[in-house]
């Protein structure tokens, strides 16, 4: 009698398991663990738990390679808001990003890894509508700052700087709503300035000087330019 039932426990669990995922509540929301392949194949394509709609807890998002999942993705949710901890992943495990997700929305602080790496690539901030905003900050893989520029509600604004391996200064560019405005300057590898001059919405204004050895070397006068864009 003892086998008998043991071997009806064992015919029953497996089908009350299945009949816990993917289920829908009394509304005809996700509720509960689920899972789902992709189309007409096998292979596992997200899995994760719905407290009556809303994602909870850890949901793992894959891709289809060569038949077989690979983890590309992993999504941390709470109870209180939309808001989730994201981490995107290579084919060989290593983070390639990391921030938070509002929806499909990049919100806060994203942090980018160099190609097989841990060391960072670069570090910008979103605001709540899913703009860069703020200070945005690439690097080299020996740490040193590649780049540095502002953003204003997804729009370059203010000063950018480009700098060498060695850090040195190499370009500085001022930009309004997404265009060159105002000064900019040239240097070489040593720090030398080589030109220096406005922009105004994108086109040379104005005297723009050109060095040589350090000494000025010619200038240049583009104002009919920027007033005569045609030309």
């Amino acid at each position: 009698m003892k086998n008998l039932l043991t071997l009806l426990l064992l015919a029953i669990t497996p089908i009350s398991l299945a009949q816990t995922i993917n289920q829908l509540d009394a509304n005809g929301k996700r509720h509960g663990v689920w899972k789902k392949n992709f189309e007409n194949t096998k292979v596992l394509r997200y899995e994760g738990q719905f407290d009556h709609g809303k994602e909870i807890g850890t949901f793992k998002f894959y891709k289809n390679i060569n038949k077989k999942s690979v983890l590309t993705a992993v999504k941390e949710f709470n109870k209180d808001n939309t808001i989730a901890e994201v981490t995107f992943l290579a084919s060989n495990g290593k983070v390639i990003s990391k921030g938070q997700m509002d929806g499909k929305k990049y919100v806060g602080d994203w942090v980018y890894y160099h190609n097989n790496s841990d060391k960072i690539m670069t570090t910008e901030h979103y605001n709540a509508n899913g703009k860069l905003d703020g200070e945005k900050l690439i690097y080299y893989q020996n740490g040193q700052i590649a780049e540095r520029a502002n953003y204003k509600n997804g729009l370059l604004d203010g000063k950018s700087t480009w700098i060498s391996e060695k850090g040195v200064v190499l370009k500085e560019f001022q930009y309004k709503d997404d265009q060159l405005q105002g000064v900019s300057k040239y240097y070489d590898l040593d720090g030398n300035l080589l030109a220096e001059g406005a922009y105004k919405k994108n086109r040379k204004d104005g005297i723009w000087k050109y060095y040589k050895d350090g000494k000025l070397d010619e200038e240049k006068d583009f104002t009919q330019y920027s007033k005569n864009p045609g030309k």
